[in-house]
């Protein structure tokens, strides 16, 4: 195995940034800067024992690519034969580890043994004096069963020692801002404003853990577990990276990372392998009675459980934790890799299911996330499912819980909110609708199966307005490709059900359409032979879907988008589909064939922006943005240094952004402008206008075309 090099100290300006290079929702891969190397999150930090290793810290970083670990710096200064070391030579050559070295402060020993006898400050000049890349401050540990008063007592506590660490841990060393509260919700909210605000001369705190979990997760209270997640979430600056401390399960990383989570720590990997016991991502196995092996791994192949029982104990531990580790790592990795792809939210579904606790725990999510009530979970769950891209590629695998997704609730939402009926209809007559149409029985995708229907339904009555049934809920026939809808995976059954008449009295209402009267129809054969004006249906049908997906996805007002499109064009696909949309000689959107969503061209950047040229509030603005369900195409104030570069096609970095529309969606078309409201450029935006004014490294808007190019 060829020698894994050692990292590269970040550079000085970068120090303690934290940036995000790709998400889905709250669950993001970041990277963390620090002075030895970069920490990729979700990542879990090995507890490592510094008086007991078993395994070594090099043999992390050479076999397992671990590229930070945690110790505890109180032990390090306690004993004298690891404190002289540490101070001589640096606590990355006292644990022979080159990549980042976390350290906690004492706070769990005082929680196990009633106190601690080092000093606040004391502690954390010993970490800044040791080398010590991310340290932490000395809180005051706030156990679940702690009274009211004695948890306003740890917060306030903790919230004095803040400022005083933060001073001690000088230019160089990054401390960990904790957050308590116990099982109170708007104690842990009040704690991550506070913790949030403070600072020294040099920084804040570089990474918020939420303290004081370990007593809940010994017990499987994972409901309360994931609330006090959300309630920390609600408050902690979006811009640096929330840990678990004591966290290390694989059953927990799916959720935990779904919900905001970045970092992990946790000596479960030793601690189990002690006892005998087996992780696995849907749980803990223990050796006794094995016959086979129910998770595999490098350290277990070619092994029975039965040789592994009659090993030496010490022996025993060795491999089991090097399993630990291993498994670890790979549940990581599947988190990383469904961040990537979108299924993050999937995969805590599935893991849902390998204990009955965290399925009470993840339908309890669920709740919140459908009914939002304006409370510190409520809060951060709006915050996620607004940061959510609504559309997306591939597959949706049918579940039980499908509805509840987020990206799915978000798009229906906003379905809800911003969808409107025709100002006219395709024969050119105005009015109220006269029926629905409600196309059921028939799977995706509806252009094949259902277009022929639809127009045979408008032909017979102008003044329809055509729906389909989904099995998360009635769609508008304009989002006919757009994904998740047109993507959903399942057997055929599902689309042949009937539509249970309560559910769709229900979705018809959210849609506005209640009290029209409505016929449900399923497709039958596609007729030879178009009937008369079909053609002048489908090209009204194509302009309500431009229509339709502009106002949805980009809060623009259909009455705007219907004198944009009046003349309009289209060019298609040899399937048939619209892939390019003009007015006159100019080329102003192209649907796209992946997904269903729309990609701007310079051209429609143009007019969206003509419509509403006025720059977005300053985020230091103090003025009220008014509310409304169609604000305008979502905008982008760029700082004038960066207006010649992005006006030529670079991305929008943030720390370059002096203002944003809050109706952002990452995922989403946004236009960049400048101060003077000029059009600079148009792209897709990677963040929230929230994140926008809170970071400082990263790629904000990715850029399609700059508007100040020379021709």
């Amino acid at each position: 195995m060829a020698k894994r090099p050692d990292p590269d100290p970040c550079r000085p300006q970068d120090l303690g940034l934290f940036e995000i290079v790709s998400r889905d929702g709250a669950a993001r891969i970041g990277k963390f800067h620090t002075n030895h190397g970069i920490l990729t999150t979700p990542m879990l930090l090995p507890v490592v024992n510094p008086n007991l290793r078993t395994i070594e810290p090099r043999e992390m970083w050479e076999r397992y690519g671990v590229d930070a670990l945690i110790t505890n710096s109180y032990v390090i200064w306690k004993h004298e034969k690891l404190r002289s070391p540490a101070l001589e030579k640096g606590i990355h050559e006292l644990l022979d580890f080159p990549g980042i070295v976390v350290t906690d402060s004492g706070t769990f020993q005082s929680y196990v043994y009633g106190d601690v006898e080092v000093g606040v400050e004391e502690i954390v000049s010993f970490q800044r004096e040791i080398g010590v890349d991310i340290g932490t401050m000395l809180d005051v540990f706030g156990r679940p069963d702690m009274g009211r008063e004695e948890l306003e007592s740890a917060v306030s506590e903790t919230s004095q020692r803040a400022v005083p660490s933060l001073e001690e841990a000088g230019e160089q060393l990054l401390l960990n801002g904790p957050i308590q509260g116990g099982l109170h919700h708007d104690l842990r909210a009040e704690a991550g404003g506070l913790m949030g605000l403070a600072e020294s001369e040099h920084r804040g705190f570089a990474v918020h853990p939420i303290g004081g979990i370990v007593p809940l997760m010994e017990k499987q209270r994972y409901r309360e577990l994931f609330g006090i997640i959300l309630a920390s979430r609600s408050t902690i600056p979006r811009n640096r990276p929330i840990h678990m401390f004591g966290c290390g399960h694989p059953l927990l990383f799916p959720l935990s990372i779904a919900l905001g989570v970045d970092l992990f720590d946790s000596a479960a990997y030793a601690l189990f392998a002690r006892d005998g016991r087996l992780l696995t991502p849907e749980g803990t196995v223990k050796l006794e009675g094995l016959r086979e092996w129910p998770t595999n791994s490098s350290a277990l192949f070619g092994k029975t459980p039965e040789q592994v029982r009659e090993m030496d104990r010490d022996e025993r531990t060795v491999l089991l934790s090097h399993h630990n580790l291993e498994v670890t790592q790979a549940e990581l990795a599947r988190c990383r890799e469904a961040v990537r792809n979108g299924t993050i939210w999937e995969l805590a579904e599935k893991r849902s299911h390998s204990s009955p606790r965290l399925r009470e725990a993840f339908l309890w999510v669920i709740d919140e996330l459908e009914e939002l009530e304006e409370n510190e979970a409520g809060n951060a769950l709006l915050d996620l499912m607004a940061s959510t891209n609504p559309v997306r590629g591939g597959g949706e695998p049918i579940s039980e819980d499908i509805d509840s997704r987020p990206h799915i609730l978000h798009m229906m939402a906003l379905i809800s909110l911003r969808w409107r009926l025709p100002g006219s209809w395709w024969d050119g007559s105005s009015g109220p609708p006269d029926r629905v149409v409600v196309l059921e029985g028939k799977p995706p995708p509806w252009r094949n199966t259902c277009l022929h229907t639809a127009v045979e339904a408008l032909i017979e009555v102008p003044k329809s307005v055509v729906v389909i049934s989904t099995p998360v809920g009635v769609i508008p026939f304009s989002f006919e490709d757009v994904s998740p809808f047109c993507h959903i995976d399942g057997p055929e059954a599902i689309w042949l059900d009937s539509t249970d008449d309560e559910q769709l009295s229900e979705d018809l209402e959210t849609l506005g359409l209640g009290g029209i009267p409505y016929v449900i129809s399923k497709p039958g054969e596609i007729p030879e032979n178009p009937l008369e004006g079909a053609m002048d249906v489908r090209l009204w049908m194509d302009r309500c879907s431009v229509v339709d997906k502009l106002s949805v996805l980009c809060a623009i007002k259909p009455s705007e988008l219907c004198e944009m499109t009046e003349n309009m064009e289209s060019r298609r696909s040899k399937t048939d589909r619209i892939i390019n949309v003009s007015v006159g000689d100019e080329h102003l959107l192209s649907p796209r064939l992946t997904d269903g969503g729309i990609s701007l061209a310079i051209g429609g950047a143009r007019k969206l922006h003509s419509i509403n040229p006025e720059p977005p509030l300053r985020f230091d603005s103090s003025e009220a943005i008014p509310e409304a369900d169609h604000p305008g195409m979502p905008r982008v104030l760029l700082s004038e240094d960066a207006i010649p570069f992005v006006g030529k096609g670079r991305n929008v970095m943030h720390g370059y952004i002096e203002g944003a529309d809050p109706h952002i969606i990452p995922g989403q078309p946004c236009i960049v402008v400048s101060s003077s409201g000029e059009l600079v450029a148009h792209g897709v935006a990677l963040s929230t206008a929230l994140e926008m004014s809170l970071f400082r490294k990263g790629i904000a808007v990715k850029i399609r075309d700059g508007a100040l190019k020379e021709d």
